[in-house]
């Protein structure tokens, strides 16, 4: 199971923005009818959310777009949780609870730019989890809004690139070269492998 706290930065300076990520995409999306959603996020404590889920992928695109973002300290705690888990995350507990608590600490003490880290029942799978996606995220976080508005316009996953190209009114050749800029292909690769890591720092 994964515990995954986010927990925002300098809201004293900032006001309090934990309703507007409620109800931002993907979050409010992340409803307990959605596969791989155990508990959706709520507000457990001041400007601190939390969420249940059992699917790492599900886990990696939430933490990678909330990375995007900005402004969030991110933990995620893989490991065994309390049954039966209650219907409020706020009243769970168990050792992925616990390890989430502690990665979200260490993500609000870190000087580097993506403030997110991973503690897993395997320590060692959690911590290569943690180091691939935070390079993930600082890869996506140097690019370009052209590069990122072509990677949003394909998101979908049903879209071409040439029908991006059309889209966008630019050509075929211009949307591959700033997918290749964007690194586009090596962030996937870079998703699935952090999945699996996130799966094995279950124990």
């Amino acid at each position: 199971m994964f515990i995954v706290t986010i927990d925002q930065r300098g809201s004293r300076v900032h006001g309090d923005k934990v309703d507007e990520l409620l109800a931002s995409s993907p979050v409010r999306e992340l409803t307990p009818d959605r596969a791989g959603v155990v508990r959706a996020f709520e507000r457990t404590v001041g400007d601190e959310v939390q969420a249940v889920l059992d699917d790492a992928r599900v886990v990696v695109d939430l933490v990678l777009d909330i990375a995007r973002r900005g402004g969030w300290s991110i933990g995620i705690g893989a490991g065994d949780v309390d049954e039966p888990l209650p219907e409020s995350t706020r009243a769970g507990s168990g050792a992925a609870f616990i390890l989430a608590r502690t990665a979200v600490e260490a993500a609000k003490s870190r000087t580097r730019t993506v403030a997110l880290a991973v503690r897993g029942a395997d320590d060692g799978a959690g911590r290569d989890a943690e180091a691939v996606l935070v390079l993930a995220a600082a890869t996506a976080a140097r690019r370009s809004a052209a590069g990122w508005e072509v990677i949003d316009a394909l998101a979908p996953g049903s879209a071409r690139q040439e029908d991006v190209a059309a889209t966008l009114g630019i050509s075929q050749q211009a949307v591959s070269q700033r997918l290749r800029t964007a690194l586009h292909d090596e962030e996937l690769a870079a998703r699935s492998a952090a999945a699996r890591l996130l799966d094995l720092a279950q124990g």
